[in-house]
């Protein structure tokens, strides 16, 4: 898995299923013929929820280490926010201006 690879979602990307199969029973119901082309519609769209979760960054690391990733990145955080604070706590002089 390529984290170069994975396309940004669409802000109105939906993935969910239930209007599929809803429409699917309604076709059911009225003895449709379109049942077929409905259900081929969910075959295509939990194929495409397959390759959304394959390109998913991470789904290639073991559990360990996603939690040893994150316990780095935590104590990188912590690190940053204490420089943070240090400088902020800095006295800082007045530097008169030029006029």
């Amino acid at each position: 898995m390529a984290v170069s690879q994975a396309k940004p979602e669409k802000e109105g990307d939906d993935c969910s299923l239930l209007p599929l199969v809803h429409d699917i029973i309604k076709c059911m119901d009225k003895d449709n013929q379109d049942v077929h082309q409905e259900l081929a519609k969910l075959k295509t769209k939990i194929q495409e929820a397959r390759e959304q979760i394959s390109n998913m960054p991470g789904v290639d690391s073991s559990p360990q280490e996603q939690q040893q990733q994150l316990a780095t990145l935590r104590e990188q955080v912590r690190t940053k926010n204490q420089l943070l604070q240090k400088y902020k706590s800095l006295c800082m002089f007045d530097v008169p201006k030029a006029s």
